[in-house]
């Protein structure tokens, strides 16, 4: 299982959806750009999570801060202080490694050691001791570079729903329950990367800071854990290979009352893709007492004032993209599109939900040297591109054309063959089943979106 990784990372390349950054001076470690497929695809899977916890909700507003922030708002969440991970340098080589990634003598992820305790890079055992390192990037605002004008990059997006909860509160006229809600880039200069998207240094996150009343923090909890496992299960994830795990209490970060994580079953081993947190009244209570500003909320029932306590969902977009991959990949026998020599081939299908495939109908005509082909299906190409993101392809077999669009995740493929020019109807090709029915070009949208349940 481990090779799919490599199956996915070079598809992702080869089609379009993820490339290397900066890939013509020899790329960067951990940074990665997306390209024309999965932008698109990423743009849909955010689309998905704001419609279904903004748009379907009315407890929860959106916003979309600044990356940058006032520095004391990184002394007051804690993050200058405990925003570290141990680290330890081989005396040899230098490779720098997190020191609670060596699980009985071998470091977890970085490569193959003959021995314990020894370097995967060049094999010494000469290690320094172990040393907190923030894993913040710094910056400087303003031109002039001293301590002063310190700041950084946010290493997460929570903070800035912290600062802004009373102006959230009151410009929306919330009550409590509420929460805030964002999608955003976040930063983290990680000690150790790799598989992929999965563990990078820029990376974006979806996450909600859910303002209760202290005394219903538990059951909110419970209710948040269960709906954010839901939209797991609802991007195309199987519930076999999710799993809960439940963050020990000496294990906990100093926030936090209680986290649990979501995990997928990758071709690597469990990693987390999202979780919750209880993170209590430390947030509120810190910034109140940072910036002197009063955070607190009446209680009209007791007239009592109280600072809510914090659920916060957390989902890594990137990393529940890179589970979607692995569970959409499939390759399949030769001969599933075509009778060529290339069915002896191994065919490869991503199985996209249809809500996020980036391209969820091809228009196809059967042949390209026939005109009256060609223009038909130039004029379906038109009318459902009004409706759903499309893409024209007339180069090669129709086998071979098919493959393509399975290879990328297509759903569905319309088929403009001599038969639509007599009966103006087309052929409507399922990726998954491989059905292929006779739609009028009436009906053709209608279909297409009872298909794709929009």
């Amino acid at each position: 299982m481990e090779d799919l990784m490599q199956k996915i990372t070079n598809l992702a390349k080869r089609r379009g959806f993820i490339f290397p950054s900066s890939e013509i001076y020899g790329g960067v470690e951990a940074l990665w750009d997306y390209g024309p497929l999965g932008s698109i695809l990423k743009n849909n899977l955010k689309r998905a999570w704001i419609k279904r916890f903004i748009q379907q909700r009315d407890d929860v507003a959106l916003i979309d801060a600044a990356i940058l922030m006032h520095p004391q708002v990184w002394k007051a969440s804690g993050h200058v202080e405990h925003f570290t991970d141990p680290l330890i340098e081989c005396k040899t080589c230098h490779s720098r490694f997190r020191a609670d990634h060596m699980i009985d003598g071998r470091f977890v992820g970085q490569g193959e050691a003959k021995e314990p305790n020894q370097c995967p890079t060049c094999g010494d055992k000469d290690f320094t001791p172990a040393r907190q390192f923030n894993l913040m990037f710094k910056t400087f605002l303003g031109p002039v570079e001293n301590e002063t004008n310190v700041t950084y990059l946010r290493p997460e997006t929570a903070q800035a729903m912290f600062t802004n909860f009373q102006l959230v509160q009151e410009s929306q006229r919330l009550q409590v329950p509420f929460g805030i809600a964002q999608v955003g880039r976040s930063f983290r200069n990680e000690i150790t990367t790799g598989n992929f998207i999965f563990r990078s240094r820029e990376f974006e996150i979806a996450e909600i800071e859910y303002f209760v009343q202290p005394w219903q923090d538990d059951a909110v909890f419970e209710t948040w854990l269960n709906e954010w496992k839901q939209f797991c299960v609802a991007a195309g994830l199987s519930e076999k290979n999710l799993r809960l795990f439940e963050h020990p209490k000496g294990s906990l970060a100093h926030y936090s009352k209680r986290t649990v994580d979501i995990e997928y079953r990758f071709p690597f081993g469990w990693g987390e893709i999202a979780g919750v947190a209880n993170r209590t009244d430390f947030d509120l209570k810190q910034h109140a007492e940072a910036s002197g500003k009063k955070l607190d909320i009446l209680d009209e029932k007791t007239g009592k004032k109280y600072i809510p306590f914090v659920i916060e969902p957390t989902l890594g977009i990137d990393r529940l993209l890179l589970a979607i991959f692995c569970e959409a990949y499939e390759e399949v026998g030769g001969g599933r599109t075509t009778t060529t020599k290339a069915a002896k081939e191994k065919e490869i299908v991503l199985h996209l939900p249809p809500l996020l495939a980036p391209v969820q109908v091809a228009v196809l005509p059967l042949v390209r040297n026939k005109q009256e082909l060609t223009v038909r299906a130039r004029e379906v190409f038109k009318l459902l591109k009004q409706h759903f993101m499309c893409q024209y392809d007339e180069t090669g077999s129709i086998g071979r054309r098919y493959r393509r669009q399975d290879e990328i995740g297509t759903p569905f493929c319309v088929t403009v063959d001599f038969e639509s020019v007599q009966k103006n109807d087309v052929t409507l090709r399922d990726r998954d089943t491989m059905k292929q029915d006779r739609v009028s070009l009436l009906d053709l949208v209608s279909a297409i979106k009872e298909r794709i349940h929009v």
